[in-house]
Formats: C-alpha cells, sequence, structure tokens
C-alpha cells in the first residue's frame, strides 16, 4: 500500500456490526482513529458527510474515502490490506458460505438481540 494510510473508523461502542469491523482491521494489524458516535439517535456531521444514504455506523474512512456497511467494510479491509491470511476463504464456495452465514447473523441473532436490549434495558 501506500506510504502512510489514513484509517479512521466512525462507530458505537454497543454495535456488534462495529465489533465485526474493529475485529477486522485488529486481526490485519492496521492502526486507526476510532471516531465514537454519542448515542444511536444523535448523528455527527462527520457520520451523515460520509453515509448520507443510510446515516448509521459503523463507516470506514480509508484516505478520506468511505465505505459503509460492516459485511462491505470487512471484505474491503480484506481485499486491500493482503496479509499472511484472508479474513474470508479463498474458494469461491467457502466465502459465499462465509457471506450467507453473516449475512443470517445479521438478519436474525442481532435483530433479536436489539429487540432484547431496547425492551428491557
Amino acid at each position: 500500500m501506500a506510504a502512510k494510510e489514513e484509517v479512521k473508523l466512525i462507530g458505537l461502542l454497543i454495535s456488534p456490526f462495529v465489533t465485526r469491523v474493529e475485529v477486522a482491521l485488529k486481526l490485519k494489524g492496521i492502526e486507526y482513529e476510532y471516531y465514537c458516535e454519542k448515542s444511536i439517535t444523535e448523528k455527527s456531521d462527520l457520520l451523515l458527510k460520509h453515509n448520507p444514504v443510510h446515516k448509521k455506523v459503523p463507516v470506514l474512512l480509508h484516505n478520506e474515502k468511505s465505505i459503509a456497511e460492516s459485511l462491505l467494510i470487512v471484505e474491503y479491509i480484506d481485499e486491500t490490506w493482503k496479509s499472511e491470511y484472508s479474513i474470508l476463504p479463498s474458494h469461491p464456495y467457502q466465502r459465499a458460505l462465509a457471506r450467507f452465514w453473516s449475512k443470517f447473523i445479521d438478519d436474525k441473532v442481532t435483530q433479536n438481540l436489539f429487540f432484547f436490549i431496547f425492551c428491557f434495558f
């Protein structure tokens, strides 16, 4: 990659989607700055500027180019920063299975987790 990479992550501490991106960054050994949103309802100007469509976290800023949606960010990290191992499998079928289960977790598990959090806390 280029000499000095500028990597920033806009996130929220309680978000499992942000955690997914943080794990990917740490697995690849990428240094980054973390910008934490104050709450789910209070959107910073930085977030609104870099994710004007969905207006939600996480957003990865790589040299001022923004990538939104955690699964897409993880794929971007894996393809951009090559290391001794890959986050996603190299075989297309295995990669498709990994994407399927990640989407399943997003749609089924985290949806129920958020329901539990907001109903009981």
